[in-house]
């Protein structure tokens, strides 16, 4: 049965166990409507060495991958597969021990919100397959650019970093974003795909574009483009996949005349699947995209002109046992944001984030995954030098 979202059919990639989707109706018309989802829980425990002292919390929260009810439905007219999808992504945590709708203490506001146990709105979009076994998405979906680097991180299955002094957070952890890849977001786009299940599958699309969080950047009189482009080999038992994606989008900082600023990026991995062994190599590079969130903050040098460089990749060894219901791996990353030469007279790197992570993954029966894992995470930018975090998680994974 086909997934319901991009993201859960990388599920269905990396752990063959997933369920399925448990409810399909079929209608009389043809159509058919299917729901399936996700629902995870993590106990995690932080502990911070930092200058201003070893702060400590535990948390019960979401993970990286947040939970999801998705709602599908399906039909065929004039020859083309037709479809439209909400994805509905909520979050089971507060931020800072707020809890139900009490939110006049400390950071609990505002009030009557569930002060972070919040519903977050990913995914809205259509699907127009051709006859040549193209699709055309147009709505609200995963990006492209480092689409792939997310979904093949072990960590989309638990916790990885939770960010430094975030140890009572709200919202999904961070898993490797930050840490080894900036994030693709969940954004507007129409994007254009060859034929899947191919050897090569090329995307792509023009985006909502985004205001820059630094330089007052904020006119967008073009669309954003993103690409991808995946290549998939088997040898006998042994399976590769290759994959490369871009990045451009022009912004200006002002109504007429100003300043433009072109933000660009790349980024490249490659899968291996060798008898018991997985191992995934990843890594991109980019300028005037700022780090972690992208296009949220230090993409524009000093001079306001200047676009700042930013680098970051992160490598996988994951081991499967028990006829692939037990997986164990380890994993290490970085992500870097430096200063522009041109427009900051020095280069320097202003941020380093960087983790490691170990981990076991265990498919307690065909839909409940069992997760343990733990994650060293430190930066060595000159806010804070040499401040690190150890975080401990243990928690279900239920797929229906």
């Amino acid at each position: 049965m086909k997934r319901l979202t991009l993201l859960l059919v990388a599920v269905a990639l990396l752990w063959p166990a997933a369920a399925n989707a448990q409810l399909t109706m079929q209608m009389s018309n043809g159509w058919s409507f299917t729901f399936a989802g996700n629902v995870n829980v993590f106990w995690v425990f932080t502990k911070q060495n930092t200058q201003a002292g070893d702060a400590s919390n535990s948390n019960i929260r979401t993970g990286l991958l947040p939970t999801f009810a998705t709602f599908e439905a399906r039909g065929k007219e004039a020859g083309m597969n037709l479809g439209v999808h909400f994805g509905f992504a909520p979050q089971i945590n507060t931020p800072a021990g707020c809890h139900d709708n009490f939110p006049t203490i400390g950071v609990c506001t505002p009030a009557g919100t569930q002060a972070g146990a919040q519903i977050d709105m990913r995914q809205v979009y259509l699907t127009i397959g051709l006859k040549d076994g193209s699709q055309i998405l147009a709505g609200r979906e995963l990006g492209l650019f480092g689409r792939q680097n997310i979904v093949q991180d072990m960590t989309l299955f638990g916790v990885g970093a939770v960010g430094i002094g975030s140890g009572q957070g709200g919202g999904t952890t961070l898993g490797r974003i930050g840490y080894g890849y900036i994030y693709p977001n969940f954004q507007p786009q129409v994007t254009y795909s060859t034929k899947g299940g191919t050897q090569t599958q090329i995307s792509i699309g023009i985006f909502q574009p985004s205001v820059l969080g630094s330089g007052g950047y904020t006119f967008t009189s073009i669309p954003r483009v993103e690409a991808e482009v995946t290549y998939n080999q088997k040898s006998g038992s042994n399976k590769f996949m290759v994959w490369a994606g871009g990045l451009w989008q022009s912004t200006k900082n002002a109504a007429t005349g100003g300043n433009t600023l072109s933000s660009f990026g790349g980024t490249a991995g490659v899968k291996a699947d060798i008898s018991d062994l997985t191992v995934v190599v990843s890594g991109y590079i980019g300028k005037g995209l700022g780090t972690t969130l992208m296009f949220s903050g230090g993409e524009v040098a000093t001079n306001g002109t200047s676009a700042r460089p930013s680098d970051g990749g992160y490598a996988q060894v994951m081991y499967h046992a028990n006829k692939g219901k037990t997986s164990v791996g380890a994993s290490w990353g970085f992500s870097r944001l430096k200063t522009d030469q041109t427009g900051d007279g020095t280069k320097l790197v202003l941020s380093n984030l960087y983790s490691y992570t170990a981990g076991i993954y265990h498919q307690w029966t065909k839909s409940l995954k069992l997760v343990f894992e733990g994650t060293q995470e430190g930066t060595t930018n000159a806010a804070t030098p040499g401040a690190k975090q150890v975080d401990v998680s243990g928690g279900f994974m239920l797929f229906f």
